[in-house]
C-alpha cells in the first residue's frame, strides 16, 4: 500500500519534524511511504490534486492550530474525490478534546506521539485487521529506542528551510495555558546519538537549527554539551532555543558569552511578571533571578532575546499588563512578543471560565474574546497594540526613534495612545508600507507629541538609512542635509545628537 505523510506548514521556510519521525519509524512500510509538505498559503484543491497523483491508499495528515481549518477543507475534498483513500489525522490539534473544527470526515485519529501508533495502525489496515475505534489513544514511546528522523531532511530542506531538532520531550512545569503542562515528565533522547546526527546535518550544510525542546536549559549537562557542539564550529550558524528565564548557572553563562552576534536566539517565556496572576495559572516565577538573567543576557552576551508576554490571563487587567511591559523594556532592548491568550483543548485554563467570565472563540487560534477584566473592545485594541508593537519595535526599523513615543514615561500608556492614533489614520494594521509607517511616526511625534522636527529627523534618519540602498524619504529630506553631505564625502555619516 502507498502511504503519504503530509501537513500544511505555517510558511514555506518551516519543515515538519513530526512527519519525519513518523516516516523514520515505519520500519518495513517505509519503502512504500513518502513525505509531501505544503503550506497554509497553498491552494487547498491544488494540494489535494498533488496528494492524489500517486493514488495513495493511506494519507497521514499532521494537524495543528495553524492549519486545522485548512485541513478540514482538505479532507473534505479528498473524500469527495477519492472516497476510498484512508485519511489518518495526528498532531496536537487532535490529541485532546473537544475538537472545535469538524474533522469527522477523517477515517482515524492518532492522538499523542504517533511514531508507534501510526505504524501499528497502518499494519492493521494493510492486514485487514478489524479496528474497533476511530480514535487511537495516546501512547508514550521509548525515546531511546526510537529511530531518529534527521537523515530524512532533504538537501533542499537544508538549503531553504529551518531544521527542527530536539533532545528531549515534555515539560516539568504546569502552566495552565500550555499543552506541554499535560506531559507527565521530561524524557530525553540518547544525547550521543542525537549529537552524531547533528554532526551529519552540519556536514551536509545545515546551519539553521531550531530546537523544539520546551526547556532547553533544564538539564545542565545536556545544555552544556549542545552549546559546546556549536561553539566548536567556526562557520556562521543560527541556533534557536526556548529557555526558562530563572535557571542560568555559571557554566551556561560563560558559554553564552562566547557566541558571536546573530548565532544564538533565545525564546524566553515570561508571560506575566505579576506574582498573583502567575500563581493563578500555576506558573512559577522567581523575579529576582529572572531580572538578573535577562540583564546578563542583554549586557554580557550577543544573544538575541525574544521575550513573551500574554494578554488576557485570568485576573490580569491592562494596568498589570502595562506594568509588565514597562518593566521588560527597562531591562532589555530585545524583541518582546505580545500574544493573546488562547484556550487550547486539554489545558487546565478552562477551570477559570466561570470565575473570570472567560469567553473564547471556537475558531482557531481560539483567542480570548473577553473576560471579567477586559472587554471585547479592550482585546481588539490589544491585538492592534501587538501588531503595531511588531511593526515599530520588534522589527528594529525604528530602533532609535520609537523611544521618543514614551521617552522617560510609561512605555505602555504612551504606545497605547500612539496605537489608537495610528489606527485612526490607517483603519488597518496590515499592508502598511515602511515609508507610510515612518511618515506617520514622524507626524505623530511632531504634531501630537509636539517634539522638534529636526530632533525627530536626526533619529529617524539613523533608522531609515542604516540599510544600504534605501532612498531618503521625502518627509525627512528638509532635515537631512548633514547626513546627505557626509554621505557624499564618504564619511561615516550622520551622528546621533546629544
Amino acid at each position: 500500500m502507498k502511504i503519504l505523510l503530509t501537513t500544511l506548514n505555517s510558511r514555506y521556510t518551516h519543515s515538519s519534524i513530526g512527519l519525519r519521525y513518523i516516516y523514520a519509524n515505519l520500519h518495513e512500510l517505509q519503502a512504500d511511504a513518502e513525505i509531501l509538505e505544503f503550506s497554509i498559503n497553498d491552494a487547498i484543491q491544488t494540494v489535494a490534486e498533488n496528494l492524489l497523483v500517486s493514488s495513495p491508499d493511506i494519507i497521514g495528515i499532521g494537524t495543528y492550530i495553524w492549519n486545522a481549518t485548512q485541513t478540514a477543507e482538505l479532507i473534505h475534498i479528498l473524500k469527495k474525490v477519492s472516497p476510498g483513500t484512508i485519511l489518518i489525522l495526528g498532531g496536537p490539534e487532535v490529541t485532546y478534546t473537544p475538537f472545535r473544527v469538524n474533522l469527522d470526515a477523517a477515517d482515524f485519529i492518532v492522538q499523542g506521539e504517533g511514531e508507534v501508533s501510526f505504524y501499528e495502525l497502518c499494519k492493521n489496515i494493510i492486514n485487514e485487521v478489524s479496528i474497533k475505534d476511530k480514535i487511537i489513544p495516546m501512547t508514550t514511546p521509548n525515546l531511546k529506542e526510537m529511530k531518529l528522523p534527521y537523515e530524512y531532511y532533504t538537501d533542499d530542506d537544508i538549503k531553504n528551510r529551518y531544521i527542527y531538532v530536539e533532545v528531549s520531550r515534555g515539560c516539568p512545569f504546569e502552566c495552565e495555558f500550555c499543552l506541554s503542562s499535560m506531559d507527565e515528565k521530561v524524557r530525553a533522547f540518547n544525547l550521543d546519538e542525537v549529537l552524531a546526527e547533528f554532526e551529519k546535518l552540519w556536514i551536509r550544510g545545515a546551519r539553521n537549527f531550531k530546537f523544539v525542546d520546551r526547556t532547553f536549559n533544564l538539564n545542565m549537562r545536556t545544555a552544556n554539551r549542545i552549546l559546546d557542539f556549536f561553539l566548536a564550529k567556526d562557520e556562521t550558524y543560527f541556533a534557536h532555543f526556548e529557555v526558562i528565564p530563572d535557571h542560568f548557572p555559571d557554566s551556561i553563562k560563560e558559554k553564552m558569552k562566547l557566541f558571536s552576534d546573530g548565532a544564538l536566539q533565545l525564546e524566553v517565556g515570561i508571560q506575566t511578571l505579576n506574582l498573583d496572576i502567575a500563581k493563578n495559572v500555576s506558573r512559577q516565577l522567581k523575579l529576582d533571578k529572572i531580572k538578573k538573567n535577562i540583564l546578563f543576557l542583554e549586557n554580557e552576551t550577543n544573544a538575541h532575546m525574544h521575550l513573551d508576554l500574554i494578554v488576557g490571563l485570568p485576573g490580569e487587567d491592562l494596568e498589570s499588563f502595562g506594568h509588565n511591559l514597562d518593566t521588560l523594556v527597562s531591562w532589555n532592548s530585545c524583541e518582546i512578543q505580545i500574544g493573546i491568550l488562547k484556550k487550547l483543548s486539554g489545558t487546565y485554563i478552562d477551570r477559570h471560565d466561570r470565575e473570570y467570565e472567560m469567553v473564547y472563540s471556537d475558531i482557531p487560534p481560539y483567542d480570548i474574546l473577553r473576560n471579567k477584566q477586559l472587554s471585547f473592545v479592550d482585546i481588539q485594541n490589544m491585538k492592534r497594540f501587538a501588531r503595531f508593537w511588531d511593526l515599530f519595535y520588534n522589527n528594529g526599523n525604528f530602533k532609535n526613534s520609537i523611544v521618543l513615543v514614551w521617552r522617560e514615561q510609561s512605555v505602555y500608556e504612551n504606545f497605547y495612545a500612539f496605537c489608537m492614533w495610528m489606527y485612526e489614520q490607517t483603519n488597518s494594521t496590515w499592508k502598511i508600507s515602511l515609508q507610510r509607517l515612518g511618515e506617520l511616526l514622524f507626524t505623530y511625534l511632531n504634531e501630537v507629541k509636539m517634539l522638534d522636527a529636526q530632533s525627530i529627523s536626526d533619529l529617524m534618519v539613523l533608522d531609515i538609512m542604516r540599510v544600504k540602498g534605501r532612498a531618503m524619504p521625502a518627509y525627512l529630506k528638509p532635515f537631512s542635509k548633514d547626513f546627505t553631505q557626509n554621505a557624499k564625502h564618504g564619511k561615516e555619516g550622520f551622528k546621533k545628537r546629544g
